[in-house]
């Protein structure tokens, strides 16, 4: 007969594992597998919240960004919302079957905004056709000022084609350069270009005053 000694038990001048021991070593390979699949499933698209204002659930923010300006804007005009807005990346793949109202904004580069957010207005076309109540985008526009012509190509040639609505306010805010968060390729053109160097021009006041315009018209 096997003599369990502290925990183990001998056979044939070798050391096995006793029953109980087994068992537990099991159960713990069997929690550890389990832990490490839940933390490779896809986490859900929660929004920015930063304010302890009480959101009403019912507008939301989207934005496509490189290198983080509209996302900057995106926070900005939530806060001249007083924070009731709340605010997606869509890279995350956001849901927003949920909320009523919604604003789309993002960043432009060759007159457009990222594909992520051009492919996903496209895909969930009919979903968001209700909901949407304006738009912005965010530009460098080669620290010249914002006229008609931005406000043409970027909505009516662009965001207003891939959604199908055309009503809605609208805002044209100038942007920003920092090399250092660009991609390497585009960091490289940009700085070869004549008299190019870092600058910032978008304003937190004229993102908040967008976003009062939009609860102006909740409270009208």
């Amino acid at each position: 007969m096997e003599e369990p000694i502290n925990g183990w038990a001998r056979r044939n001048n070798g050391v096995t594992l006793t029953k109980s021991y087994q068992m537990e070593k099991r159960a713990f390979i069997k929690t550890t597998l389990l832990a490490a699949g839940a933390l490779l499933m896809p986490r859900k698209s929660r929004a920015l919240e930063f304010y302890p204002t009480e959101k009403n659930g019912e507008w939301a923010i989207l934005y496509g960004t490189w290198c983080g300006s509209s996302r900057d804007a995106s926070i900005w005009i939530s806060e001249g919302m007083n924070g009731i807005a709340n605010v997606f990346d869509v890279r995350e793949n956001p849901d927003l079957s949920g909320y009523k109202h919604l604003i789309v904004g993002g960043s432009i580069r060759s007159g457009v905004t990222s594909m992520e957010l051009q492919d996903y207005l496209t895909k969930h076309k009919t979903l968001l056709a209700q909901k949407i109540r304006g738009y912005f985008a965010v530009c460098g526009n080669m620290r010249q000022p914002v006229t008609e012509e931005q406000y043409h190509n970027f909505f009516n040639n662009h965001l207003c084609k891939l959604t199908g609505v055309e009503s809605g306010a609208q805002r044209v805010f100038l942007g920003r350069v920092t090399f250092g968060l660009m991609e390497p390729d585009v960091r490289k053109q940009m700085q070869s270009m004549p008299g190019m160097e870092e600058y910032d021009n978008l304003k937190r006041a004229e993102c908040m005053a967008f976003g009062r315009e939009f609860l102006e018209k909740r409270g009208s």
